[in-house]
């Protein structure tokens, strides 16, 4: 298993129950996606005709940018724009040049299924993007066609990898969400193929998010399970953690091709060094991608609160948090109680 290293000392910001400070800042800018994914957002609970925010009732840009700002404060230094789909957010880029000027951010990233990045890459790296995830399930053209609902094709992901490295991202993640029985089984080909690329294929067990997707511990590959199958053809070893905190185990091929990660809130929870708040696209501040509740943020603000106001509600949150629902996955009663659908808060 790959080393983790302590979370950061950071003495005078507020801490949780667990004493983990807040670090980093998932922020849904919108619910809609143009995808069905099955472990997210299934086609049977979301039809085309499905009613989502209206933009009133979405956060808009200041609002965002006014409230990462606060968050900044608290200690946040890193953003990660999500959704749904964040490209179905017109004029993206301007909250990322918004965001890119607030002093503390060191980082700025996004999360997209990639179908309408070649559109908007350059204007996101001119305005300040530092990093892109692609959710990248199969390179095998009907399970990807599946895995997207059937809206989206593999043709799109190498368009969009093409896009990003032209305009500058020369290492993306690229992020898989493995099912047994599934796409379990084209591991290996995704692996052959991104290998020396410069591009980081990270694996990620199937979680059990929100209400509607299903989930069956029985579909779940544990990360183990692939580093062996991984390693039996490429060995691999172990790397350090960029960060404390950080989500992903890292290992290396030993010929030097590159690196890929490991996503295993299932199998090996995390909870002990999460340091990532998620704020919805209206305006809902949630402690744990598991939650049954989020906090709401836009009634105050839009009510004139201030920004002292709004620094102390932030803070009450964050320091009355003690989530820790994977490491208690098991525990009765905890896998039958309502969750928030990943679409609100991202992943």
């Amino acid at each position: 298993m790959a080393a983790r290293i302590p979370l950061r000392v950071d003495h005078g910001l507020p801490r949780d129950r667990r004493a983990r400070v807040l670090s980093d800042l998932r922020i849904s800018v919108i619910d809609r996606c143009n995808y069905r994914c099955p472990y997210c957002m299934p086609e049977d609970d979301y039809p085309r005709d499905h009613k989502f925010l209206s933009k009133a009732n979405r956060l808009r840009f200041e609002e965002i940018e006014r409230l990462a700002r606060l968050f900044a404060n608290l200690g946040v230094r890193k953003l990660r724009l999500t959704g749904g789909e964040p490209l179905l957010r017109r004029e993206l880029p301007e909250l990322v040049r918004q965001l890119s000027a607030i002093e503390g951010i060191d980082d700025i990233a996004m999360t997209t299924n990639g179908s309408l990045l070649p559109a908007s890459v350059n204007a996101l790296r001119d305005a300040g993007l530092d990093r892109i995830t692609l959710s990248v399930d199969s390179l095998h053209e009907t399970t990807y066609r599946e895995l997207s609902g059937g809206r989206g094709e593999v043709a799109e992901v190498f368009a969009a990898i093409g896009a990003a490295t032209a305009a500058g991202f020369a290492s993306l993640k690229l992020n898989c969400v493995v099912m047994r029985d599934i796409n379990d089984g084209q591991v290996l080909d995704m692996v052959e193929h991104f290998r020396g690329t410069g591009h980081v294929l990270r694996f990620i067990e199937y979680m059990d998010v929100g209400t509607c997707n299903e989930w069956n511990q029985d579909r779940v590959v544990p990360s183990a399970e692939l580093r062996e199958r991984i390693g039996a053809r490429w060995p691999i070893r172990p790397l350090p953690a960029n960060y404390g905190g950080e989500v992903a185990q890292r290992w290396s091929f030993v010929d030097g091709s590159g690196e890929i990660g490991f996503i295993s809130s299932v199998s090996e929870p995390f909870c002990g060094d999460c340091t990532r708040a998620r704020l919805s696209a209206d305006g809902r501040l949630y402690t744990c991608l598991f939650a049954d509740h989020g906090h709401d943020l836009l009634g105050p603000l839009r009510a004139g609160a201030s920004d002292a106001d709004l620094s102390q509600l932030i803070t009450a949150i964050w320091t009355a948090r003690d989530d820790r629902y994977s490491e208690i996955r098991g525990a009765a009663g905890s896998n039958s109680r309502e969750r928030v659908e990943m679409y609100e808060i991202g992943g």
